[in-house]
């Protein structure tokens, strides 16, 4: 059993294949352990002198091979991407009380008429993160034609569920309502999320209409329903037997934090933020995306098929050789935006005047 000593000095939480920087380091290091095994068998057996040094140079050679594998190289934004938008930073959403929510928010500086919105939802397990893990995302959806807009919400150690989720509807009413100003086609406005940003794009989509999760966030004239979203490295279920044994651990940092309790102690909470369960015919088009190397739980299996027997667009998108958080990495990053820009176009252009 393999632990993360950097983040979890008392080893209570196994590395798990998610972890695909650690994994890939493990598997080169298997292959150069049993290249020098068989050079070190050989020398035991011809001279037990140069056998010793083999011991000696064994950790060495392993560590000087993990040393050369390369690095993903970092997501960068060409510089004519980001010279083509017109920025609109820190933009108050929503106030609650003197407590005010912020998005920013990115358009092309070209756009001579009304385009389709999305919201970027951040990830950091529904307890940290800030909005700005997403601008390269929006910035990039952005210089495909879209207006995009990155957003703060509140993390559970400040509230618990439904405030996140409140604050999501809240931002999607501020753009139908703020649609003049910033040139969003009102009637085509998707979302978008990492990990916990990708629950809560997952539950934005499929909750609309659900009056438990609208809040007081204001705009409450406007519709916070939306017409697409893609939901990446999400969990959708959380009614699952998974996660109902993960949140009934006493040191669970996640779904205790975020929604108050276990599983077994608050279904109906869990119900209430379980994307799976919110499902009907209503719900617009929702594709899941994820990396490669990360956890099986973020494919949607049960999900999907639910949404299918619909007749609701989804699918799967597989990022090669990709870890949980693949938006810092260049090749991974633009293989998202590809993929999203054709979704996006597909469901939410077609609604274009």
């Amino acid at each position: 059993m393999l632990f993360d000593l950097q983040t979890d000095l008392a080893e209570k939480h196994a590395v798990s294949s998610r972890h695909a920087e650690i994994v890939g380091k493990l598997a080169n290091m298997a292959k150069t352990i049993r290249s020098c095994n068989t050079s070190v068998i050989q020398l035991s057996s011809s001279s037990p002198s140069k056998f010793m040094r083999s011991l000696i140079l064994l950790p060495l050679l392993t560590l000087a091979a993990l040393a050369q594998q390369p690095k993903p190289a970092p997501t960068k934004l060409a510089p004519e991407t980001t010279a083509s938008l017109e920025a609109h930073p820190g933009l108050v959403y929503a106030r609650y009380g003197q407590r005010e929510m912020q998005l920013d928010l990115w358009k092309p500086k070209a756009a001579s008429q009304p385009l389709p919105a999305i919201v970027c939802i951040h990830g950091g397990g529904w307890y940290k993160g800030e909005r700005s893990n997403m601008a390269n995302l929006a910035q990039a959806l952005a210089a495909k034609g879209f207006v995009a807009a990155t957003i703060s919400y509140r993390l559970s150690g400040e509230a618990k569920f439904p405030a996140a989720m409140q604050d999501c509807k809240a931002a999607v009413r501020f753009l139908r309502a703020n649609a003049a100003k910033f040139s969003i086609d009102a009637k085509a406005i998707g979302v978008t999320g990492l990990s916990a940003g990708g629950h809560l794009a997952a539950l934005l989509t499929t909750s609309g209409g659900v009056k438990e999760l609208e809040g007081e966030g204001g705009h409450a004239d406007q519709a916070s329903a939306v017409q697409a979203g893609i939901a990446m490295g999400a969990q959708s279920d959380l009614e699952s037997p998974r996660i109902g044994e993960l949140s009934g651990k006493p040191d669970d940092p996640f779904y205790r934090t975020f929604l108050g309790d276990s599983q077994a102690a608050i279904p109906q909470t869990y119900a209430l933020a379980s994307p799976r369960h919110h499902l009907d015919k209503a719900d617009p088009p929702l594709l899941f995306m994820t990396g490669e190397l990360d956890d099986v739980s973020t494919h949607a299996d049960e999900t999907r098929p639910d949404l299918e027997k619909l007749g609701i667009p989804t699918g799967l998108v597989l990022i090669p050789q990709a870890p949980h958080a693949f938006l810092g990495q260049q090749k991974a990053f633009d293989t998202c935006v590809s993929a999203s820009v054709e979704f996006f176009a597909k469901h939410l252009k077609n609604n274009a005047p």
